[in-house]
């Protein structure tokens, strides 16, 4: 009996550091998060502010509720993103799907690589919001977000090849379909083999608090991550990995803003929960950059989703940091 507990114990002890270090395995991040205070915006970071302002005013303001049952709301999107983008200088793409007999369009502005043109970089959000509201945070602040990337790398020379691209169809009653932009862009790239080496997905970006307790996970990690919803988070499955390590890496190097996140496994609610995940099951690496939407936004799916709920300055420096991060990948690709 004594030789059999050992043995049960032996087992427990292998079991639970199995655990700890898988669950290392998939927290464990480069650099340290920042924790100081912050300084005042540069002039180029109260530029992008403005613009982001701007941005999500009229989407998420003079457009409003952003859907199929609203398709004109749709339409009105696309000719804004377009012109936003045609304004920085680029000559946009569109790839067209039908969605319950509507037509659905991804929206897609390129930076062709002059060295590894064939090495792809996408950033991507989605530009719908689910009924009855008008999507300020989700995903008004994530389209925002990409716009301003596109905007600042648009005179930048580039080695790989960076997509801005923009997605419909991200929320229900369509998420998880094949109805999803996200899913046909993603679908049509792995068919044509498409070397895509990177996928940030920019998915509710904009809110943050101070408050102890504002942040919130499912089990194991709120006993492993902050409780506090005042950090940006960067999340990728386990093949990801890498990407997950390069971005935080790279953001914690040049921006003076926290960020957190880990590769984690898929199934953990939340971390699939965008239009990463179809790049996922097609097997590129992809991760998202998110405020963890439920998990801290008391406005998320609401109709008080509003512009004026967003933090205009963290949300510029984190797009700022983004920005570098692209051009990081785009000069040294992922390990």
């Amino acid at each position: 009996m004594r030789s059999l507990a050992v043995f049960v114990l032996t087992l427990v002890a292998v079991a639970g550091l199995t655990v700890f270090v898988f669950i290392r395995y998939m927290t464990e991040l480069p650099g340290k998060c920042y924790t100081g205070k912050f300084l005042p915006l540069s002039s180029e970071e109260e530029k992008i502010s403005t613009d982001l302002q701007k941005h999500i005013t009229y989407l998420a303001g003079d457009i409003g509720e952003r859907n199929i049952p609203t398709t004109d709301s749709l339409k009105k999107t696309v000719i804004y993103i377009d012109k936003q983008l045609e304004s920085y200088g680029y000559k946009t793409k569109i790839q067209e799907f039908l969605t319950d007999g509507k037509l659905m369009v991804n929206l897609e502005a390129e930076l062709l690589g002059d060295r590894y043109p064939k090495e792809i970089i996408v950033v991507g959000s989605h530009y719908d919001s689910v009924p009855h509201c008008p999507g300020a945070n989700d995903n008004a602040s994530g389209v925002a977000s990409n716009l301003e990337i596109a905007r600042l790398l648009a005179k930048q020379k580039t080695e790989r090849t960076i997509r801005f691209v923009f997605f419909p169809n991200e929320e229900n009653p369509y998420w998880g379909t094949d109805n999803m932009g996200s899913k046909v862009y993603a679908d049509r790239a792995g068919d044509a083999n498409e070397n895509i080496i990177a996928m940030l997905s920019l998915e509710t970006m904009g809110y943050f608090s101070d408050e102890p307790g504002s942040q919130r996970y499912p089990r194991p990690f709120d006993l492993l991550y902050p409780n506090t919803g005042n950090f940006i988070g960067i999340v990728g499955d386990l093949n990801s990995r890498p990407l997950v390590h390069k971005c935080v890496g790279v953001f914690r190097q040049t921006t003076s803003f926290p960020v957190d996140g880990g590769a984690i496994y898929d199934k953990v609610p939340g971390v699939g929960w965008s239009d990463h995940k179809p790049f996922w099951d097609q097997g590129y690496k992809a991760v998202m950059v998110t405020d963890t939407a439920p998990f801290r936004y008391p406005d998320y799916h609401k109709p008080t989703d509003t512009p004026d709920k967003i933090n205009y300055p963290a949300l510029a420096r984190i797009t700022l940091g983004l920005s570098k991060v692209v051009q990081d990948i785009s000069r040294s690709g992922v390990e």
